[in-house]
């Protein structure tokens, strides 16, 4: 990747943290990665770079084929924790008549979908122990309104999906920057996209300052100016009193 383009990219987003800083605030900023199942070479070095920065990556780990090997490899893991992915990550909307891919849309029946996440806790929860933190993050960051109020039925205390809407509820827990550009060549956005993302999402928190921010990767998606990007972005960000790296349990503590 072009140094320019970082630079460029890294100037900016000292400005905005220098903007927090002098006003004595810190941002918030936590980061999930999506469609975990198992060991993998791209998750090690998602892990490394997890490590490396002290900032934790929150696995949204898929129950119905989540793996003992996983729950191993992560056990140890100081910057690791687990939210659950939905159930099978299975579409149920109609692609044919334009509807948008989602597990827990509105095909579904909410009683149905209510036992398949219990079922998918309750694996979570033997597999992963203290590592699991109840948040249902819905595949395709969509999930009805009618699902989400009654989600604690399935013993989940919380929700994350991909938007800037912003309910101030401690139970919801977003994330706003995706580094991958998914139609046509998936690939990572570039830094001049990255750049436009940050700026927008960063001047949004000068008047939502209890607002975290919230980064979003899929580790078996990635090519490497993605990863690129995670590593260089947190290493700007942990060097800076203007943003602090947030575990999961302490942004739904409150």
């Amino acid at each position: 990747m072009s140094d320019t383009g970082f630079e460029v990219f890294r100037d900016g987003l000292l400005r905005h943290l220098d903007w927090f800083a002098e006003r004595g605030r810190s941002i918030p900023v936590w980061w999930r990665d999506d469609d975990a199942i198992e060991p993998s070479a791209p998750l090690e070095r998602l892990i490394g770079i997890a490590n490396a920065h002290g900032c934790e990556v929150a696995l949204a780990v898929i129950p119905h084929d989540a793996t003992q090997a996983l729950a191993e490899r992560i056990a140890a893991e100081p910057f690791v924790s687990v939210l659950q992915h939905g159930y099978r990550h299975r579409n149920y909307q109609d692609k044919a008549r334009g509807e948008k891919a989602a597990e827990f849309g509105r095909a579904r029946d909410v009683d149905e979908a209510i036992g398949e996440l219990a079922q998918g806790n309750a694996r979570l929860k033997a597999l992963y122990a203290e590592k699991f933190v109840p948040v249902m993050v819905p595949p395709w960051n969509r999930i009805t309104t009618a699902i989400t109020a009654r989600l604690a039925e399935a013993g989940l205390s919380g929700v994350s999906t991909f938007t800037q809407f912003h309910p101030r509820d401690r139970r919801h827990v977003q994330t706003h920057i995706d580094m991958i550009k998914w139609k046509k060549d998936r690939r990572f956005i570039g830094w001049p996209q990255a750049a436009l993302r940050f700026d927008y999402q960063l001047a949004r928190r000068r008047t939502n300052p209890d607002e975290p921010l919230g980064l979003l990767s899929h580790h078996l998606a990635q090519d490497d100016a993605s990863f690129e990007f995670l590593d260089r972005t947190l290493a700007v960000m942990k060097a800076h009193p203007g943003a602090r790296f947030a575990r999961i349990r302490d942004l739904l503590a409150g």
